[in-house]
């Protein structure tokens, strides 16, 4: 299994960057920038729920894919 933090997308899709989204949240913005690259080994809950609030996210899977890996 592959989980994949699918931010950068989102954040297009919202119309939004990553400046924007650390203002947003409170988040800091290297912590915004490590989210959309993928380089995160591990997940504040905290910080999941600021950015669902501020995306209007309502299911967790718009946020994070789990694939099979063929």
């Amino acid at each position: 299994m592959t989980i994949t933090i699918t931010l950068k997308e989102l954040l297009a899709k919202k119309g939004l960057n990553q400046k924007q989204l650390a203002q947003l949240t409170g988040i800091r913005a290297a912590a915004i920038s490590n989210l959309c690259r993928g380089y995160v080994d591990r997940i504040c809950i905290e910080h999941l729920e600021k950015i669902a609030l501020a995306l209007d996210i309502h299911d967790i899977r718009e946020l994070i894919k789990l694939e099979a890996v063929a």
